[in-house]
């Protein structure tokens, strides 16, 4: 993945000016973005099939719109037209206000984790209801009526599976069938066909960072308007993400001691859920000092710095000696991985939502884990219909301080640099591209 500081509208092919970008980046394509060619090929298998088999509908519907487009790794993010996007029967066409920069579209633009291409990036959203599907039901559209202020989830439950119906939408059938691994939503099509030629393009998620998008209406929640857009949108991943680890996964009650492993837009939401659900030690380990003195600022009543002393030992000196009783590995790295197990105390919770490359594997000391019962859980997310007005209330009381959590906000037009600051640490906390 090339990066450039103002994202190109066309391809490079056509424009000398975009191959010029292309060629002052290559150093950053050749040694930051090294492990791609290999997962190119795991990402062109995992491709479906798309037939536009709605094109002309889309063709005739009119209007266009912007959508960021990430065509493969080691080339740069493009703002591309789109024929206006049309919801169908229970989804709803939503003007997007603000969308979160995370590094689960950071490691798909790395080609670390493979995903149908091209696809409209963005996942964490925020924006106003414009338009409901045809024949989506009344209660839908009295929820969410036309003019609506609305957070949207990455994890966006069909309502209908075996999951869902038993209330577990972080594990909805559909989106991981059709969502991630086809780049659809779950009627097997996408909403997306560009402008000029009427190629069908894919969506993750909901492919969030375009001036619209189309998201079934389950992985929606009303945002009052007390709220601010460009905030919020860290609700429907960071935020979500860390409620799903600390309330389903954790299960924190008050007094527990709480370890996060990496400090980022995800870790940092988890600092403010543990104290929020009672958490007495709320320990930070990170390896950027600027992140360390962010958290204290929302919660962390201890800083552990791990390229300066052994992060492992320093909690276990902080909790009296037996560990913390649920550590968070937010990174999804090996090392932290062990980390993570090592940290907790004997029956603790070893809390893994950091994602990895494909095919990255990590280590556990099988006779700990069967003679001290230590627990190793994995979270990817929340359950929309349940925790999402949830989080919304814990930000509209204050409980979750939203704008202490955001610490760097781009233009629409900035994705690339987003990506880049990303990618080089330079977010202390969450950034969010605004689109308004």
């Amino acid at each position: 993945m090339v990066f450039s500081s103002v994202i190109t509208r066309i391809a490079i092919s056509r424009n000398p000016i975009n191959r010029s970008i292309l060629s002052s980046s290559r150093w950053i394509s050749t040694h930051v973005f090294s492990n791609s060619n290999h997962l190119k090929n795991a990402e062109t298998a995992v491709q479906p099939p798309l037939t536009p088999a709605s094109a002309a509908y889309h063709v005739s519907s009119g209007g266009y719109m912007r959508g960021t487009v990430f065509w493969e790794p080691n080339k740069p993010l493009t703002i591309e037209e789109f024929h206006m996007p049309r919801p169908k029967a229970g989804e709803l066409l939503i003007k997007t206000k603000g969308c979160g920069v995370c590094h689960s579209d950071l490691h798909v633009i790395k080609g670390e984790i493979p995903f149908s291409s091209p696809c409209v990036i963005g996942h964490e959203i925020t924006g106003e209801v414009v338009e409901h599907g045809p024949l989506t039901d009344r209660k839908i559209t009295e929820r969410f009526p036309i003019g609506s202020h609305v957070v949207g989830a990455f994890i966006m439950p069909c309502g209908n599976c075996s999951f869902c119906s038993k209330g577990h939408d972080d594990l909805c059938e559909d989106f991981f069938a059709y969502n991630r691994a086809k780049g659809t939503l779950y009627d097997g099509e996408t909403r997306l066909f560009l402008r000029e030629s009427g190629k069908p393009v894919y969506m993750y998620s909901m492919g969030g960072l375009a001036e619209y998008c189309v998201i079934p209406a389950h992985a929606l929640a009303i945002l009052p308007k007390s709220l601010p857009y460009t905030e919020s949108a860290i609700l429907g991943c960071a935020v979500f993400t860390a409620y799903g680890a600390m309330k389903h996964a954790a299960e924190v009650c008050p007094g527990d001691s709480v370890a996060i492993i990496g400090i980022g837009g995800v870790g940092s939401s988890c600092l403010q859920i543990a104290r929020a659900f009672g958490a007495s030690d709320v320990i930070a380990v990170d390896v950027q000092n600027d992140k360390l003195q962010k958290a204290k600022t929302l919660g962390a009543t201890h800083t552990i710095n791990s390229t300066e002393e052994d992060a492992v030992e320093r909690i276990k000196e902080i909790t009296g000696g037996p560990g913390v009783d649920i550590a968070v590995e937010a990174l999804g790295k090996p090392q932290t991985f062990l980390q993570c197990i090592q940290s907790v105390k004997d029956g603790g919770k070893a809390v893994m939502i950091g994602l990895s490359k494909a095919g990255a594997v990590g280590e556990v000391d099988i006779n700990r884990l069967v003679r001290r019962k230590v627990k190793v859980i994995g979270s990817y997310g929340a359950r929309a219909r349940q925790d999402l007005p949830k989080l919304v209330k814990l930000a509209e009381t204050g409980i979750f301080n939203l704008s202490n959590a955001v610490s760097q906000k781009y233009k629409f037009e900035e994705g690339n640099k987003a990506f880049q600051d990303l990618n080089n640490g330079r977010i202390v906390s969450r950034g969010v591209v605004e689109i308004m």
